[in-house]
């Protein structure tokens, strides 16, 4: 009986694991294709014979990019936003968090209610941008900061998490000493919340760093001031047109090899932040996942 139930044991432990790698070169290897078509000759990437190893070893792509007067400035923007964005939206979600998460703050149910309604139905992109326009904000940085700055979705995780590993009684006590709410707030929620404030900061940086399509719509005439996903879109598109034109004695880029450069370019820089952050990360996640 004992041999039977190490034999199941051993059998269900290799079936995880193998779903586990495989969900992992799922992840691993599209990323790698795509970096060994950015550093390969063009030829190889057209006749498809670029997978893992790069062909025809050039960085001509790269250089492309760089050479772009106007990448480092995107660059710049796109860090100053995504920095930006995150202080205000783990300001709104930690404050708001807080006070949905005290059980004795009257109408918080129906607050929490209204907050996962937006999660459902949303104005859309017309109304979005009617709204931009009337609050002059287009063609500034304002436009893709502030209307994605705060999420319910990352609210209703931070609440669960406070509600979930912070007891009553250590509000009890410091109220007992005479802490206010800011000072319980900033003295004892946010000092044991480190896990998922790294957690949520991580969501909120990768989201906005990867969005453009906002960017798209409410930067048009400030060309100065577009984020590096845009500039990369336009760069990309650049490219398409060039290729498809009959150019004598003019080197193009193919635009997938292109395109894998953007990628990767776009991609690294968010890749080196989460492993100073994914020790809490996988805490954060855990404490996040308690339902109140």
């Amino acid at each position: 009986m004992s041999y039977k139930r190490s034999f199941a044991s051993q059998f269900w432990k290799g079936v995880i694991y193998f779903v586990i790698s495989a969900i992992t070169l799922s992840c691993v290897i599209p990323f790698l294709h795509v970096i060994a078509k950015s550093i390969s000759t063009d030829a190889f990437v057209i006749a498809n014979k670029v997978f893992l190893v790069p062909k025809g070893f050039t960085l001509d792509a790269y250089s492309k990019v760089f050479n772009d007067s106007s990448i480092v400035r995107s660059l710049y923007i796109t860090i100053y936003v995504t920095v930006v964005f995150t202080l205000i939206g783990m300001l709104l979600t930690c404050c708001a968090a807080y006070a949905l998460s005290r059980p004795q703050f009257k109408g918080r149910r129906l607050l929490s209610f209204l907050c996962v309604f937006t999660l459902y139905f949303s104005g859309g992109i017309i109304p979005d941008y009617i709204m931009i326009n009337s609050l002059g904000m287009l063609d500034t940085l304002w436009s893709i900061i502030l209307p994605l700055s705060f999420s319910a979705y990352n609210l209703i995780i931070m609440k669960n998490a406070m509600m979930a590993s912070i007891p009553l009684s250590l509000e009890e006590s410091a109220r007992i000493d005479g802490a206010g709410h800011f000072r319980i707030l900033t003295r004892i929620f946010l000092p044991l919340s480190k896990p998922i404030i790294a957690t949520l900061s991580l969501f909120y940086a990768v989201g906005r760093w990867n969005a453009y399509q906002d960017a798209l719509f409410y930067i048009k005439q400030r060309v100065d001031l577009r984020p590096l996903q845009l500039k990369l879109y336009y760069l990309v598109v650049q490219a398409s047109e060039s290729f498809q034109l009959e150019a004598t004695n003019v080197t193009l880029t193919d635009p997938e090899v292109m395109k894998a450069a953007c990628v990767v370019f776009a991609t690294l820089p968010i890749l080196l932040v989460y492993p100073f952050v994914q020790k809490y990360f996988v805490t954060g996640v855990m404490i996040g996942a308690v339902k109140e």
